[in-house]
């Protein structure tokens, strides 16, 4: 394939991406923009981002040879450890790059939306680190399910704003943070989560998280002595996957799979599945896959991972898919269930609900690839967060079926 630059110069990967957004907001997305072209190639700013990315969030995080994965598989399978940064998930990579810029930037106050919660503990870290006012957009159903996430970021000086709206999931808390972003827009600067959004979001998150994948292409060949065969990483808004997609864009014998939250099933109403199900349409300022009615309105959506409840996916996913460089996939809630459970017993590694799905797909996939394939997974965050959301789904069906609680597992 041709050299891969994206996107253009108007935000756009292809027909998606771009800037749909109130006119308030255009000026205040040009100065990100200026300042983020900037800064992206300013030696001090990236020496000053590379120093809290060793010495504080903790990388470069580990590539491990799961071993007993690979056993099971008939598979080498391989994990990027980025369960291993400071706040326990990749957000922090994205956080402390937006706020070190807003600080550049002279913004005083910092907004954010989190649905799993791992980017608002992300978000409020990175702010009292750096001195910085921090208001926080989540969903009343997240905040129950990531009830732990919610006092960690109180703990360390956010205000939480609980969404009531709509479904109160992560539509929702990134609907009421543009309209904070709206009323308050010369004096804060909202970190987006995910590679979604107006132009330069998509663009700037996928270049913060680049470093994951960047370290794990040059710890693959350092430690296997060749390129994967197939990366794989769970897809919500997408900012993980497209972390470690980036630096193998190029690399045409890499397989590229994101893996959706299938929910209760692609042929129900209750999936977070864009990419694999969607539509082009616009959704938080970009044109992407979303899952959208006939009349064009946005879907309600499920998941059991609050981070994958979402019901569209970054504008460059979308772009990667119809050009055929990357393949998106769904796993179910109780594939996902399973695969957590699994994980945790094969590698003594308790992986984010989110992670679980990349999982549950990886068993599948083995008995189709090659013999001696080669796999990467992004471990994108550890599941300590989901622990009590899981137990909860596991007591609640055994009080139903009047059974001992037990979750089943791939073999």
């Amino acid at each position: 394939m041709p050299a891969y630059q994206m996107p253009d110069e108007k935000g756009y990967f292809g027909r998606y991406g771009g800037r749909f957004v109130p006119e308030t907001l255009i000026p205040a997305l040009e100065e990100l923009t200026e300042a983020y072209l900037h800064y992206k190639h300013d030696p001090d700013f990236q020496r000053e981002l590379n120093y809290y990315r060793i010495t504080y969030a903790g990388r470069p995080t580990p590539l491990y040879y799961a071993r007993n994965m690979s056993l099971a598989l008939g598979h080498d399978i391989y994990l990027k450890r980025e369960d291993l940064c400071h706040t326990g998930a990749h957000k922090i990579n994205n956080a402390l790059g937006q706020a070190l810029l807003a600080k550049k930037m002279g913004k005083k106050r910092i907004i954010a939306e989190t649905g799993a919660g791992q980017h608002g503990v992300a978000t409020a870290t990175a702010c009292a680190l750096f001195g910085l006012e921090c208001e926080i957009y989540m969903g009343a159903e997240d905040m129950e399910r990531q009830a732990l996430n919610v006092f960690r970021m109180i703990l360390l000086g956010a205000k939480v704003h609980a969404v009531k709206s709509g479904t109160a999931t992560l539509k929702d808390a990134t609907s009421e943070a543009i309209r904070d972003w709206v009323t308050n827009v010369r004096t804060t600067h909202y970190i987006i989560g995910s590679c979604v959004g107006p132009h330069p979001y998509p663009m700037m998150v996928r270049d913060f998280q680049a470093v994951i994948g960047e370290e794990a292409r040059e710890q693959m060949l350092n430690y296997a002595g060749r390129l994967p065969d197939v990366v794989l990483a769970s897809v919500g808004g997408g900012s993980n996957a497209i972390g470690i997609f980036y630096p193998f864009i190029e690399d045409e014998g890499v397989r590229l799979i994101g893996v959706e939250g299938g929910g209760k099933g692609l042929d129900t109403d209750q999936h977070a599945a864009s990419l694999t199900a969607g539509e082009y349409g616009i959704l938080h300022g970009s044109a992407s896959l979303v899952l959208q009615t006939e009349d064009g309105q946005i879907r309600t959506t499920h998941s059991v991972s609050a981070g994958l409840d979402y019901p569209g996916s970054g504008p460059e996913h979308a772009y990667l898919k119809e050009i055929g460089r990357a393949e998106y996939v769904a796993v179910s809630d109780e594939e996902a269930l399973s695969a957590f459970a699994w994980v945790a017993r094969k590698e003594g590694i308790i992986p984010a609900l989110e992670c679980a799905h990349a999982f549950a797909y990886l068993v599948k996939l083995s008995a189709e690839l090659p013999a001696g394939s080669i796999v990467l997974v992004n471990l994108s965050g550890r599941g300590d967060k989901d622990v009590n959301h899981v137990a909860q789904l596991i007591y609640d069906r055994a009080d139903a079926t009047s059974e001992t609680p037990q979750t089943s597992s791939p073999g």
